[in-house]
Order: C-alpha cells, then sequence, then structure tokens
C-alpha cells in the first residue's frame, strides 16, 4: 500500500491542519506536541503519549510509517490513556507557562516551583495524569497544609490549573480537583488601616531619607516593588504624577528582578496629592542623584534598598505609633481607603490602585479623565482636616 510521506510540520492550535498528510505534529498549550496519523484502516489515530519535543515526535512519526511499511502495524498500539506522569507534565507546563502570552515573571515561576516540590511532586509526581481521580485529590487535600490555608489554598489552585491544561491538551478528558472553595483562603490578617495621625507619626519615626517611602506607600497607594523601583524620571512633578511602569522583585537569590508592574492595570499614571509634593521637591534635592535613571530611594551602593534595612526601622516606627499589627502593605490598603473617602467610583479606584479583577472586561476600563486629580487633591484637604471627609 502506498503512501504519502509524514508531514512533519508543527501545527499551532486551533488553527487548520492537512488532513490529506500522512501525520501531523500539533504543539500544545503544555508545549508538548501531539501526534496524530492516518493508520492502514483509514482513521486517523492519536500517540498514546505526548512529546516533550518536537524530534521525538518525529521519531514517532518515522517509527510508525515503519511499522505500516512493514505491514506489523497493530491499532492496538494507540488511542491508550497517556503514560506521562504528572511530574513530567508539571515540568513541561512550568516551563512553558505564559499569561497574557508573556512568559510567568521569575518570583511567580518560583512560587510554582516550590509548590510543586513541597506540596504536590511528592504526592502526584510519579502518578500518570490519566490516573489522578477525584477521590486522590481529596486525599491529598484533606491532609495537606491545613494549619496554612493561603499556603493550601495556592496549592490546591496550581494543581487544578496544570490539570486543567491536561484537559485542554487532550490528555484526561475531566478536570478531577473539583472541592468547591478549596482555591480560596479566607483572609487571616484582618486590615485595620492606619490613621492619618498613625500615618503621621511612623513618617516622622522613620530616617529622613525613608520618610517620602511611607507618603507614597500610604498617600500614593504604591506596591512595594513599584516603589522601590521608583528613578527620577518617574517623577512627573510639572503634570503632578507618578508614573508607574515597572517594579522590583526580589527572588530568592535575593537579588531584585526589574519586570513590569504587578498586571497590565499596574502601568498606570498615579496623580499625586498636592499636599505631598514639597516633601517629594525636598527628597529629590537631597538623596537622589541628577541622573534620570537614578533611583529615588537606593542604598549605599546605590541599588535597591534590600527589605531587611527598610523593616529595621519600620518596625521601630510602628511601634512608636502604637501600631505593632501595622505591616508594610497595609500602608496601601490605607491609602485605598483614604482614596474612597473622597467618593472616587470603583473603576477610579481600580485606576489608581493599578487593580484588575477577575473579570476582564474590568481589566480595560479607564478613570475619566483628569477625575484623579481631583481624588488627590481631595486627598490634601483630608490630610488638612486631620479626619476622613
Amino acid at each position: 500500500m502506498a503512501h504519502r510521506r509524514a508531514g512533519l510540520g508543527t501545527t499551532p492550535l486551533g488553527t487548520k491542519r492537512d488532513k490529506r498528510s500522512f501525520a501531523t505534529i500539533r504543539k500544545l498549550p503544555s508545549g508538548r506536541f501531539q501526534v496524530r496519523y492516518t493508520g492502514p484502516d483509514g482513521i486517523r489515530h492519536t500517540a498514546p503519549s505526548t512529546f516533550a519535543a518536537r524530534i521525538d515526535a518525529e521519531a514517532y512519526i518515522v517509527a510508525k510509517r515503519r511499522d505500516i511499511d512493514r505491514e506489523v502495524w497493530d491499532a492496538g498500539d494507540d488511542d491508550r490513556p497517556d503514560p506521562v506522569t504528572f511530574g513530567t507534565y508539571a515540568a513541561g507546563w512550568l516551563a512553558g507557562r505564559q499569561v497574557a502570552g508573556r512568559p510567568i515573571k521569575a518570583r511567580t515561576r518560583e512560587h510554582y516551583a516550590t509548590i510543586l516540590d513541597d506540596h504536590l511532586l511528592p504526592t502526584f509526581g510519579n502518578r500518570q495524569v490519566a490516573a489522578i481521580k477525584p477521590k486522590d485529590v481529596r486525599d491529598w487535600y484533606a491532609a495537606t497544609l491545613i494549619d496554612k490555608p493561603t499556603m493550601r489554598s495556592h496549592a490546591y489552585s496550581l494543581l487544578r490549573t496544570i490539570m486543567g491544561s491536561a484537559v485542554t491538551d487532550e490528555l484526561i478528558d475531566a478536570n478531577p480537583c473539583r472541592i468547591t472553595g478549596a482555591g480560596r483562603a479566607k483572609r487571616v490578617h484582618k486590615i485595620r488601616p492606619a490613621s492619618i495621625e498613625e500615618l503621621a507619626t511612623v513618617t516622622q519615626e522613620m530616617p529622613d531619607r525613608l520618610r517620602l517611602m511611607v507618603t507614597l506607600a500610604s498617600w500614593c497607594a504604591l506596591r512595594f516593588g513599584e516603589t522601590v523601583e521608583l528613578r527620577r524620571s518617574d517623577i512627573d512633578l510639572s503634570d503632578e504624577v507618578i508614573r508607574i511602569r515597572r517594579a522590583a522583585v526580589r527572588t530568592n537569590g535575593g537579588t531584585f528582578d526589574v519586570t513590569t508592574p504587578k498586571s497590565d492595570a499596574g502601568i498606570r499614571d498615579v496623580a499625586i496629592p498636592p499636599h505631598i509634593i514639597p516633601q517629594i521637591e525636598d527628597h529629590l534635592a537631597k538623596y537622589v542623584g541628577s541622573r534620570r535613571d537614578s533611583l529615588l530611594f537606593p542604598n549605599e551602593q546605590g541599588d535597591h534598598i534590600q527589605p531587611s534595612t527598610l523593616y529595621r526601622h519600620w518596625y521601630k516606627a510602628r511601634e512608636a505609633a502604637g501600631r505593632k499589627d501595622l505591616r508594610w502593605h497595609d500602608l496601601r490598603h490605607s491609602g485605598a481607603v483614604l482614596a474612597a473617602a473622597t467618593g472616587a467610583s470603583l473603576a477610579e479606584l481600580m485606576a489608581r490602585l493599578g487593580h484588575s479583577t477577575p473579570q476582564a472586561a474590568m481589566r480595560y476600563q479607564h478613570a475619566a479623565q483628569g477625575r484623579d486629580k481631583q481624588i488627590a487633591a481631595l486627598l490634601s484637604k483630608i490630610a488638612e482636616n486631620g479626619g476622613m471627609a
């Protein structure tokens, strides 16, 4: 029987494939490769496993073609459950993981790798993906991280996401992760926003060169990574805005990775409350180099300030304010409450804080033109009055 030579072109997911070719290779969302070919019976068959590399998929096609030519082909060799293990699949998934068409951030990749190594692979690593059943997931969940609900929800969410990709890759028919609410954790730390008086105290108790960090984290509601990466060129005093375009994230190795903000919504211009402009001008004159790329809050070597250095002073400052419970990130929450007190709409608050919601459409909502500056002006009025408006 004559057959056309194998078509070995990689076919992206969602594109039309040439059904006339003997075999096709499709790259799956996980980064692995799936082979389908037409047998002597005229039926389209799927290889029993996916392949980590395209060359392995091509070798499979060559071997299958050889079996057909030698008339030793057996349909029973195909369409069996995928024998790939969870550990192997998860490694490929993590290596090729992207969000919105971009590779995930280094810090996120490290977080996922830690969860896999510590909480998922010990149980599921050597199990075939197709062999993991809902009962296996329930048994694992019942015995995992019971005293750490947040990490427990992260671990479950990661398992569910990986298994969801396995469904998309057609390795399994259904996701075995079906525990209602397991991917959400109740907030353990109840945030109590700092009052204006408390903010004034902690700011005053910080070293002069770090006081503006407290001010920007609270009154402008900036994230830590956004604040430590601020440079002279990001401060536009003529337009009275801070342009957030980057963030610095500390990796497990202790170095800083300069990347984009947490989400697309994090790229934003934050209007500066007028009452803090003199403090910014004073800080720029005293502590920031003349170059446009000079950091606002450098360490002695001119690099990003280490969290340990900041916290050494922060712990003393918050204690002086009688707020030993106040975490640095709570300053951002305090700023959000202050902004909400001005009567800002939900969309305006999202724009100012750089927040995105689970609903993709909300990510594209924009605050009304000019309204953010009105919010900033009202923040200064709150400061002048010494309380909520």
